[in-house]
């Protein structure tokens, strides 16, 4: 009888005690907090790599539709620039091109002059769809495309690579820039 006492005893104890309360509910809650913490960093850190690629593609429309003459040493500059635009971001991962969209008075859009940084031009002469209130006859469009590849850096909460885009249509604010030969 006194071992089932014992026993008794000692279970009533073992319930009634809550020393190692606060440490179980730590260690219940510890995996929540870490990911709730990391996924904001790395969400956070994405949104500032997208807001830096919307920068980029409207500052390179902007640069390219205040000139009126651009030699291939400016456009160089302009597409340079973009990297000090990016920073902290990786430059390597960042693509960027400037297009003039010339508009004849049927209302067709093509590419007159490309430029590109780390990507693709655009095919001179190619026929561009452009968003309607846009596609005004007999006049030209400098129209800024950019793409960043976004890794995360730790890759917890957002895995892989993400591709941000975005894109920039301007009128050319002097005249329709000459770049090289090409009056667009």
């Amino acid at each position: 009888m006194s071992s089932r006492l014992a026993m008794s005893c000692l279970m009533h104890r073992f319930v009634r005690d809550s020393r190692g309360v606060s440490a179980v509910e730590f260690a219940l809650v510890l995996p929540l907090m870490l990911t709730l913490y990391i996924g904001g960093a790395e969400v956070s850190q994405a949104l500032s790599a997208n807001r830096k690629v919307t920068l980029v593609s409207r500052t390179i429309a902007d640069l390219t539709a205040q000139s009126s003459s651009i030699t291939s040493g400016r456009m160089t500059d302009f597409l340079n620039a973009s990297a000090a635009i990016m920073y902290p971001f990786a430059a390597s991962n960042l693509k960027v091109t400037v297009s003039c969209v010339a508009i004849d008075s049927a209302g067709r859009a093509t590419i007159k002059w490309s430029e590109t940084l780390n990507g693709t031009k655009q095919a001179t002469g190619a026929s561009v769809t452009l968003p309607g209130a846009l596609n005004v006859r007999s006049t030209s469009l400098l129209w800024s495309e950019a793409q960043y590849a976004y890794t995360p850096t730790i890759g917890y909460v957002i895995s892989g690579t993400t591709n941000l885009r975005d894109q920039m249509y301007m009128s050319p604010r002097i005249a329709a820039p000459t770049y090289g030969t090409t009056t667009c």
